[in-house]
């Protein structure tokens, strides 16, 4: 008997934005509220049982002590109970991830959510439909408008619903197979940095956008503004919402930039080869962390790596040691090391002068082509990564 190949699914989110009426942001609001409350609840649940007892207390046991919960607090009735379910896996994915991250030494623990700081819930199988392409449906809630500014593909699987800066959006995660691009033949390395956000190995430079530095001044009065108002007043909550509404054009600019160059990339170059950049020890230099923050390197890099599996492409990392210190020409290295204030590379051993970003890209692409028949149907480290709302663009 054949054995038929199996197709590989992805996953893969939609964001698209809701218009509720009054009413129904009532209850939405009410239901985070909820929803929180219940949050903290198993929280403190999970850590008394562990300081009394030094024993877990597994999440089938919370989810089966809802309905007594329910009895306690008559808000949980009027939320649909997937909804309450999923809080309880997340809380108990939240404990396995720190488990995880103790065996490294570096770990937080899960923290209790203050007001306002519970942005959204979720419908894991039910609860929620699509009318005519222009309304959500909605357990407990009703029907929500919704613009849906591309089509959904796939298989829905789950929808979650996401209060941030007083607008709604609704994001659903679905199933797809993936949809290869046309081969090129072509591949490129590219360099990331501070005066040009990407350099190829082709000899392109991008710009970088510099989207923080921009509105730098601006942020700062806004973030003044804050600061003088009185605590928990009504003043204080609406300069807060400017600020947060003026940072979050910020994050949607950086993210537009990273869409855009990926897709172009991910379109004309079936082989992409990058740097492995320790960001979190660059960031320590106080003279260049702000910029290093601004540019968004792991942010790209995040996109540019989903894109390319969704796409049958292929990513490789490369090792960043001495990239821009090298002749792409002749290989040899710089005696003096280059200083990061000198932009143009020249080689003293055969006289080659560019672009620093560009000769870096160019040893890059160099490494990777090295790597030869090992980067046959290699997945790139961290190409499988959990990008919930970057596809909304």
């Amino acid at each position: 008997m054949l054995k038929h190949s199996q197709k590989k699914i992805m996953r893969k989110t939609f964001k698209h934005r809701l218009y509720p009426n009054q009413k129904q942001k009532e209850t939405i609001d009410r239901t985070l509220e909820t929803c929180r409350i219940l949050h903290n609840d198993i929280l403190a649940e999970k850590k008394e049982v562990w300081e009394k007892e030094q024993k877990k207390i597994t999440c089938f046991k919370q989810i089966n002590s809802l309905p007594n919960k329910k009895e306690k607090n008559p808000f949980l009735t009027e939320i649909f109970s997937q909804i309450l379910q999923d809080i309880v896996r997340r809380v108990h994915k939240n404990f396995q991830a720190f488990f995880q991250r103790l065996k490294t030494g570096k770990a937080g623990y899960p923290r209790f959510k203050s007001k306002f700081r519970y942005d959204s819930f979720n419908y894991p199988q039910h609860g929620f439909k699509l009318v005519n392409q222009k309304q959500l449906k909605l357990s407990n809630v009703g029907l929500v408008n919704i613009r849906l500014h591309r089509e959904l593909e796939g298989i829905i699987k789950t929808c979650s619903i996401i209060v941030k800066n007083g607008k709604y959006y609704a994001c659903f995660s679905c199933e797809v197979e993936p949809k290869p691009l046309p081969k090129t033949k072509k591949k490129v390395g590219i360099d990331m940095g501070l005066t040009s956000f990407l350099a190829t190995s082709n000899g392109e430079l991008k710009e970088a956008p510099k989207t923080y530095r921009k509105v730098e001044k601006e942020l700062a009065k806004a973030q003044r503004k804050v600061s003088r108002r009185i605590k928990k007043s009504k003043r204080r909550k609406k300069a807060v919402r400017v600020l947060a509404v003026k940072h979050e054009k910020v994050a949607n600019q950086r993210k537009d930039l990273a869409h855009k160059l990926s897709r172009e990339l991910v379109k004309n170059y079936d082989l992409i080869a990058y740097e492995k950049l320790q960001v979190k020890n660059m960031v320590k230099n106080r003279y260049l962390a702000k910029s290093i923050n601004d540019a968004g390197w792991n942010l790209f890099l995040t996109i540019l790596t989903y894109k390319v599996e969704e796409t049958g492409k292929r990513v490789v990392e490369v090792e960043a040691r001495n990239t821009s210190q090298i002749c792409n020409q002749c290989g040899e290295k710089r005696k003096e090391k280059l200083k990061l204030s000198q932009r143009v590379f020249k080689c003293s051993y055969c006289d080659y002068k560019d672009n620093r970003d560009i000769n870096a890209a160019r040893n890059i692409l160099a490494r990777a082509e090295g790597l030869g028949t090992s980067l046959q149907g290699a997945v790139p480290i961290g190409a499988v990564r959990n990008w919930e709302a970057s596809t909304s663009n």
